[in-house]
């Protein structure tokens, strides 16, 4: 009996497991992803190590991860110039849209801060070398860590199921996150700009107005979204397969409250965690660094195995180069769904474009593809140097790319 219990319960670990991936984006790119480049991509190989950092009064907040633990952050200070700048980065990592997946969740890093690793690496955005990261490299560089499940923003909990135990606690952990980091120099940043990757770069977006105003008007705050441009798209099927997951995250953390009353007052719920229904209602200078052909999108928007069940994009979505002119067809009208979303938005004089014709996801917080020999590059110019002309006001930066096969500088992701 002891032998079969062990069998089931670990049949039901897998489940759990596979149904996890699909809505958790950053595991699903640790684990199955790989890069091309167009180059060698030689990178330097000793990358800042930073321990983590907890949170000590969050849980007298209320501001805990999905599972109760403290939230937490990893930090490195600036230093002569950049003393008083500060760079946040929101860390990513998909949602959790049921209550199963949200206790699967939990005993992941993704969930609680039990799992985090105590080291992590320091790179593109954050790397501390001027030769890595040219504008902000002396900047106090923080990295908050991803533990609620809904881009930072829930506050709830899990009354429903009572056996879940579970803490919906986003806009705690950021309030909490910001006040800590405001009593450790923060409040005297002359210079502050927000970053996020996918669900992080969800949640630059989202909070990005709230950011402004923990500072006066004296300092200059500008906020990056890298991969957070999730589009409503039809998927190959005809559905709705992230709205249908947005529309999960939305009911299972109560986020109808704790939307922009500015779009809810016009739109549905789910609709207001689309950034294409945000962007426009943004009064901060934000920049929006995406891939045209963004690859977590394809994988687990346009074509997840709900969407393809005869697996007929299964060859496309482990290489591009697979793809039929029909597949290529149907990718040309994402990017163009993505350029017609954007078209207000690029039309504001504060706000900043990179939008390359790549198959990427996050391309700021990776060294090959932030500010490398061999990085992508739109009219010359690499995304570091796109995003610090930007924020620096030393040139307005609208950077659109051609459409796919024409650039050659794209550091592809392919399925291993």
């Amino acid at each position: 009996m002891a032998e079969v219990l062990r069998g089931f319960w670990g049949v039901v670990f897998v489940v759990f497991l596979v149904l996890s991936k699909w809505v958790d984006s950053h595991e699903f790119e640790d684990s199955i992803f790989m890069k091309t480049s167009s180059g060698d991509g030689a990178i330097t190989p000793t990358p800042l190590l930073i321990a983590l950092t907890l949170i000590q009064g969050a849980a007298a907040k209320g501001a805990v991860c999905l599972d109760g633990t403290l939230p937490g952050y990893h930090i490195h200070p600036g230093s002569g110039s950049g003393a008083n700048s500060w760079l946040i980065q929101l860390e990513g990592g998909g949602w959790c849209n049921t209550v199963r997946n949200c206790v699967f969740r939990k005993t992941t890093r993704r969930g609680s801060s039990k799992f985090m690793e105590k080291q992590i690496q320091f790179t593109g955005i954050l790397s501390n070398k001027a030769e890595e990261n040219p504008d902000f490299f002396n900047w106090n560089r923080v990295k908050v860590r991803y533990c609620d499940g809904a881009s930072f923003t829930g506050d709830s909990e899990n009354k429903v199921c009572k056996d879940a135990q579970l803490q919906f606690r986003g806009q705690r952990i950021w309030e909490a996150a910001m006040a800590e980091l405001m009593s450790k120099g923060m409040q005297n940043a002359q210079q502050a700009l927000l970053s996020g990757c996918s669900a992080g770069g969800l949640a630059s977006i989202l909070h990005c107005d709230e950011f402004r105003t923990l500072f006066p008007s004296s300092t200059k705050v500008k906020c990056l979204s890298d991969a957070g441009l999730f589009m409503d798209a039809t998927d190959v099927s005809g559905g709705h397969a992230l709205r249908d997951v947005f529309k999960g995250v939305v009911s299972v953390q109560g986020l109808q409250k704790m939307l922009p009353s500015n779009c809810t007052n016009k739109l549905d719920p789910t609709s207001c965690f689309f950034p294409q229904n945000l962007i426009g209602n943004i009064k901060t200078p934000l920049f929006l660094l995406n891939a045209a052909y963004d690859f977590w999108q394809i994988q687990s928007s346009l074509a997840p195995p709900v969407a393809d069940p005869h697996g007929l994009w299964h060859d496309c979505k482990r290489d591009y180069k697979k793809c039929s002119a029909s597949q290529i067809q149907f990718l040309q009208d994402f990017r163009n769904d993505m350029l017609n979303a954007i078209k207000g938005f690029g039309a504001s004089t504060q706000s900043g474009l990179f939008i390359n014709s790549c198959f990427a996801h996050c391309q700021s917080e990776r060294q090959d593809t932030w500010f490398a020999d061999d990085s992508p590059l739109i009219d010359n110019k690499t995304i570091a140097l796109a995003v610090g002309d930007w924020y620096f006001d030393r040139e307005g930066m609208k950077a659109i790319d051609c459409a796919y096969p024409c650039d050659k500088t794209c550091h592809n992701m392919v399925s291993k």
